[in-house]
């Protein structure tokens, strides 16, 4: 098994790949090793990578007037992260990318993601995945984070991400969610 087969995995459950798509895929993604706490993006930098996820975890968060951080987004295993609308746009972006743990990703750079897009089946069904995705999950973080109680927002989170409490400090989950770390604490102790 290389760097490459999570990702050609990924794909293919969405779309058939063959040998030279995946050759392709090879050549356009680039291997990196990310230390814990490393930035991928930091407030204010345009947004030029899209990345993979293999092995580790990444946090896309920003912070508020008041100094905290507001995550508003984990990539674990098999989960691409980018900030879309940087990304999109090519205005500079408002969120940091860091990592969470050491990092395993694939990067691919905008245009040639771009160019894969328009030439590969395979990839233009994962650009929309990736898209649908993003609008649902926020359309749902939306309403049950207006909606739900701590402990239903926790609930969901564990649905959402099953081993997020044994990998993650509890002060990141508690900033997701929108509580203090000792609420996390209590709303753990009713579980």
């Amino acid at each position: 098994m290389n760097e490459f087969s999570p990702l050609h995995s990924y794909i293919e459950k969405l779309h058939p790949l063959d040998e030279e798509t995946k050759s392709q895929l090879e050549q356009g993604f680039i291997f990196q090793k990310v230390k814990k706490n490393e930035f991928l993006l930091q407030e204010g930098e345009v947004c030029k990578y899209n990345y993979f996820v293999i092995k580790g975890s990444l946090r896309l968060y920003k912070i508020d007037p008041k100094g905290e951080e507001l995550i508003r987004y984990f990539a674990f295993e098999n989960k691409f992260a980018t900030n879309l609308t940087s990304f999109i746009t090519g205005m500079p972006s408002e969120e940091f990318i860091q990592a969470n743990e050491k990092t395993e990703l694939l990067a691919i750079p905008k245009s040639i993601f771009l160019d894969l897009v328009e030439s590969l089946p395979s990839i233009n069904r994962v650009y929309r995945n990736m898209l649908e995705n993003a609008y649902i999950t926020s359309q749902k973080r939306i309403y049950n984070f207006q909606s739900y109680s701590a402990l239903e927002r926790l609930k969901w989170l564990l649905e959402q991400y099953p081993r997020i409490l044994s990998r993650l400090p509890s002060k990141l989950i508690a900033s997701y969610l929108g509580i203090t770390p000792f609420t996390l604490s209590r709303l753990k102790a009713e579980l």
